[in-house]
């Protein structure tokens, strides 16, 4: 699904990626951790093509994002808010997405069913701008919009941030089942290390821009080892 050959990326003298090689297989639910700036959302930026590397490349699906777009119809992303338009209510916010996707008002209706509980009553008929909701609830539309589209490659960066433990919770199944049901490709970083190893397949473990650890997470068993390096970084 996704291969990564020889990414370099620095700001100033600060290496922010550093990845020799690296492949996401089909299928993945990649879980992407690391203490603050050891490049993961950077690493996220470079495969949507939002930010270029100083050297390398990354494919998506033997496609370059760079040299071309068709990688677009198949992904699906939220990084931040900056991805919603946000002078629209969410209705009309999913409207606009279907409209330029060609999905009927009624289609796009019935797609928006499947995340009632994620949504929770909060988002939809509120009468509320996106941009004066609060901060879980515009991460909600912005999860929601990333697998809208029923993409097979889906990127998200902090997805647990801003929600409540109730709807972190939610997001957890909604992820998983989403992952099976559509036999997709997800990718997602995060702090909460509960949550990335209940929903992982496989985690990378970054450190200052490289990925020292791959590891399988066959029904949590990347957590001791996890934790045993975190606590490591917290007491040197």
């Amino acid at each position: 699904m996704i291969t990564v050959s020889n990414l370099k990326k620095a700001f100033g003298k600060t290496v922010a990626s550093d990845i020799p090689e690296f492949v996401v297989n089909d299928g993945d639910i990649l879980g992407l951790v690391g203490n603050n700036g050891a490049g993961k959302t950077t690493l996220f930026r470079m495969i949507l093509d939002l930010l270029k590397p100083d050297e390398g490349t990354v494919t998506i699906d033997g496609i370059n994002p760079a040299d071309s777009e068709e990688w677009k119809d198949n992904t699906g992303a939220y990084i931040d808010d900056g991805f919603l338009i946000d002078f629209l209510t969410p209705e009309e916010y999913f409207a606009f997405l279907g409209k330029i996707n060609n999905i009927p008002q009624e289609q796009v209706d019935e797609r928006l069913k499947d995340f009632e509980k994620l949504a929770g009553g909060e988002i939809f008929g509120q009468k509320k701008l996106i941009r004066n909701l609060s901060a879980g609830n515009k991460q909600k539309v912005g999860i929601i919009s990333a697998l809208f589209m029923r993409p097979k490659l889906v990127i998200l960066d902090e997805p647990f941030n801003f929600l409540d433990p109730s709807s972190q919770n939610v997001l957890k199944h909604v992820l998983t089942d989403y992952a099976k049901q559509n036999n997709a490709t997800l990718l997602i970083s995060s702090h909460n290390l509960a949550h990335t190893v209940d929903i992982s397949t496989r985690i990378a473990l970054l450190e200052k821009g490289q990925i020292i650890r791959d590891l399988p997470n066959n029904e949590g068993s990347a957590k001791a080892e996890l934790e045993n390096y975190f606590k490591a970084e917290a007491e040197a």
